[in-house]
């Protein structure tokens, strides 16, 4: 196995087809159909499955490609070390909606002057999304809720968030999730960590939301809201951030549920030049830090 066929190989798995992939590496496709035999040969596993003139990756592919991208990464990156480069190439970043819109503007700002070789791409979703963003390779670290537990992954805090409930204006008061039992809720899809948060909240309170309606944007969630038709839970910092914040009522959590943590985490051992830079600077501003 060498370096060049795990390029092939990261090339036709992400083509799907070895025409494709060679137009890209500049490469004979002939060429490539046998590199990656070889490769398969070597490993003793069928890494695509053929479906005439298309390749799919099989089980032992997609886990060999999240190994591959390593590798190439790594090389990368001690290349660049060796030669004394400052921070290259693409930096694929996932986030919380919230943290991208109120937290780390101006932080991306910051770091794109420091080291504009670096080509940033953020993508917001759900914390599960991202973490599977990170686990799978796709993105090379990410801010979500936490702590993080996972055995594979690593990080640091970045923020505290206070999470708060949002009513109508005519709203009774909420104290606990007892006084909007069965009240409809509107909330993320299903992997995502404050509607996790929040069903606990009800839970452990002996309580249930109604019906729970899926969004997908927090402006969404507060028309809804702000309409007279359900609750929601979001940051507070979030709320305070869009227009239409007057038109709801603000209710804080209870101690044990009023505060969530949002890390930065990536995959453990792969911490490329660009993500050590990134790091560094959240430290040089204080980021990395509990706000109360």
């Amino acid at each position: 196995m060498d370096l060049v066929q795990l390029e092939i190989f990261k090339a036709v798995a992400e083509h799907g087809s070895i025409s494709a992939a060679a137009a890209q590496i500049h490469r004979v496709p002939s060429n490539l159909t046998t590199r990656i035999k070889q490769l398969e040969q070597d490993l003793g596993v069928d890494l695509f499955i053929r479906e005439k003139s298309r390749l799919r990756l099989s089980p032992a592919g997609w886990s060999f490609l999240e190994y591959a991208r390593r590798i190439l990464d790594l090389v990368q990156e001690a290349r660049a070390t060796v030669a004394g480069e400052e921070p290259q190439g693409a930096f694929p970043l996932g986030s919380l909606e919230s943290t991208a819109a109120v937290r780390i503007p101006q932080l991306l700002a910051a770091y794109n002057q420091l080291h504009p070789k670096v080509d940033l791409d953020l993508s917001t979703g759900p914390s599960g999304t991202m973490i599977d963003g990170v686990l799978s390779g796709r993105l090379a670290a990410a801010f979500v809720d936490g702590p993080v537990l996972h055995p594979a992954l690593e990080g640091v805090p970045a923020f505290e968030e206070e999470m708060v409930v949002i009513a109508p204006l005519n709203h009774a008061p909420v104290q606990r999730a007892a006084d909007v039992n069965g009240e409809n809720i509107y909330a993320f899809r299903s992997n995502c960590s404050y509607r996790h948060h929040f069903e606990k909240w009800f839970s452990t309170d002996a309580a249930v939301p109604g019906k729970i309606f899926e969004m997908e944007s927090y402006h969404g969630m507060l028309a809804c809201v702000s309409a007279g038709a359900g609750l929601a839970l979001m940051p507070r910092k979030m709320l305070q951030s869009m227009p239409g914040s007057a038109t709801v009522s603000v209710w804080p959590l209870a101690a044990d549920f009023r505060y969530l943590t949002t890390w930065l985490v990536w995959r453990r051992g792969t911490v490329s030049r660009s993500l050590s830079m990134f790091v560094r600077l959240l430290e040089e501003r204080g980021v990395v830090r509990a706000e109360g």
